[in-house]
């Protein structure tokens, strides 16, 4: 059976492991409260009535998609081409490209940021290697303009952070929903983890502060999961809707 992505890829490590994830959907998070597109998932509005389901299930289509076998992986990528399309003509106008190439940005982004931030460096040929899968999902999308390799994206990537992002009404509307849904003291949990992750650009216009209290914890982290204590940490840090979503990231892709 053909994969989508190898099974040694870097890629299934990144998206294999809950914690992993979550710290991509937290940088995600920020980012895209910051999209000058954000609008389109207001018009529909299920990104405000439950911002954090809402992200936190394209997270996890992004890693259905990374362990899917081939033609169920293009399956996929085939429905959410679809579903944009039918929101495009609800709207009766098209969201830009450049807003499609933002979210995948996002993806390519924090796969590496998380994964670097809790466990190692990855190398030049290893974060290309994570940008090759996006990349084929962008084109499966039908993404236009897009660089063939990671080091042809960075400067791309680098143009989007300065010209597509900007804080606005639905910024600070995005934020005050995610403290709404989990909480104050998950969402600061929150806003400290997205300053491990996020770029310069995202915590300028965000304002944060250029320290994060869970700096120091992230090592005492890492420990804990030697001693199989780092589920019963999320299940204290995430809402209890969420637990089961979260667990099921690291169940093993048996069926693929």
């Amino acid at each position: 059976m053909q994969f989508f992505v190898e099974k040694q890829s870097i890629v299934r490590k990144i998206w294999g492991k809950s914690d992993t994830v979550l710290f991509i959907f937290a940088g995600a998070a920020a980012e895209f409260a910051l999209n000058k597109a954000v609008d389109w998932l207001y018009f529909t509005g299920k990104l405000p009535a439950d911002p954090v389901g809402r992200l936190f299930s394209t997270v996890q289509y992004a890693k259905t998609i990374v362990f899917a076998p081939l033609d169920q992986a293009e399956a996929a990528i085939s429905r959410m081409r679809h579903i944009h399309q039918a929101v495009e003509q609800s709207r009766g106008y098209s969201i830009p490209d450049w807003a499609y190439r933002d979210v995948l940005f996002m993806l390519i982004y924090y796969s590496i940021s998380a994964y670097e931030l809790l466990e190692k460096k990855l190398a030049p040929e290893e974060k290309d290697a994570v940008y090759q899968v996006f990349f084929r999902v962008g084109t499966m999308m039908g993404l236009q303009a897009l660089p063939p390799t990671y080091a042809e994206w960075l400067p791309l990537r680098t143009r989007h952070l300065l010209h597509n992002l900007q804080k606005s009404a639905y910024t600070t509307d995005l934020f005050l929903q995610y403290k709404k849904q989990l909480g104050a003291l998950r969402y600061k949990i929150l806003v400290e983890g997205q300053k491990l992750v996020v770029p310069e650009r995202v915590k300028e216009l965000l304002h944060f502060t250029g320290f994060s209290f869970l700096t120091p914890i992230v090592p005492l982290y890492k420990a804990s999961r030697l001693i199989k204590m780092d589920g019963f940490l999320k299940n204290l840090l995430l809402p209890p809707g969420y637990r089961a979503q979260v667990r099921r990231l690291d169940e093993p892709r048996g069926s693929y």
